[in-house]
């Protein structure tokens, strides 16, 4: 076990006067599974890709693993299965590569087909399979199940139930719920972590919506009120000058007419 570390992470892309990240900290476990979500354009590539070092930040990223991605890219796709996994993990024992590939129900014999005949499905599965062979690594994987049937899913979501050490962004909530156990939401500048699976996340986000709509709602009717005082008091304050320019004006007519009599007088 080790941890993660993200301190005062800010960042944009070139030529944006938005942060899509502003000062965000936290820390990971190498140990949990989470499952990444957060809005499309918010920013989930991006972060995958600064843990990855592709993009220049201002604060620190700082961990003692290497990070891998999936989907692997495969230059030489005509080169046979087991050419590919070389390429992916050099130093693989083959035995564990075997292991790796009964969990996930795929058959020897594609090791020696050539990787561009194997459907998208069994290509997902042996990436995977290659990819957990890495020590020392936290795996990114990005979108496993779009290539998958729900049997398949559920194949590979009990696969990834049973490992640990990995960012995990897809949007199939049933599938992240048998696979992980920390869920990392990404919202407009900043970056949570918070424990159990997207079905806990989801259920305390809907509370705190919830809650932060009927405070909204509280404060505008606040407002409403105070407005309406304030109004009345406006109006009060009006009729009482009134009130007073009259009287003052009144005064003024007796005395004169009290000084016109004296006169005569």
């Amino acid at each position: 076990m080790s941890l993660i570390k993200v301190k005062n992470l800010t960042f944009a892309h070139d030529g944006s006067y938005d942060n899509i990240f502003e000062n965000v900290s936290f820390q990971i476990d190498t140990d949990w599974k989470l499952g990444f979500t957060g809005r499309n354009g918010r920013g989930k590539t991006t972060f995958l890709n600064l843990l990855l070092g592709k993009y220049e930040y201002s604060g620190s990223i700082s961990a003692s693993v290497s990070f891998e991605h999936f989907p692997f890219h495969v230059e030489r796709k005509e080169n046979n299965t087991l050419e590919v996994i070389g390429d992916i993990c050099p130093d693989y024992q083959h035995w564990q590569l075997l292991r790796e590939l009964s969990l996930l129900k795929v058959s020897e014999d594609i090791l020696y087909r050539p990787y561009n005949s194997l459907s998208n499905g069994e290509q997902t599965k042996v990436q995977l399979a290659a990819l957990f062979l890495k020590e020392n690594s936290f795996l990114l994987i990005d979108e496993p199940t779009n290539h998958l049937d729900i049997h398949a899913r559920k194949l590979v979501s009990d696969y990834l139930h049973a490992k640990r050490g990995f960012i995990l962004v897809s949007h199939d909530r049933a599938f992240l719920d048998n696979c992980v156990d920390h869920i990392l939401s990404i919202n407009k500048t900043t970056i949570e972590i918070q424990k159990g699976n997207f079905s806990d996340w989801w259920e305390n986000k809907q509370q705190q919506d919830d809650y932060e709509m009927a405070e909204n709602e509280k404060l505008r009717k606040d407002i409403k009120r105070l407005n309406e005082a304030a109004k009345r008091t406006s109006n009060w304050s009006h009729e009482v000058e009134k009130t007073k320019n009259g009287t003052r004006n009144s005064g003024s007519k007796i005395d004169k007419g009290t000084s016109v009599t004296r006169l005569r007088k």
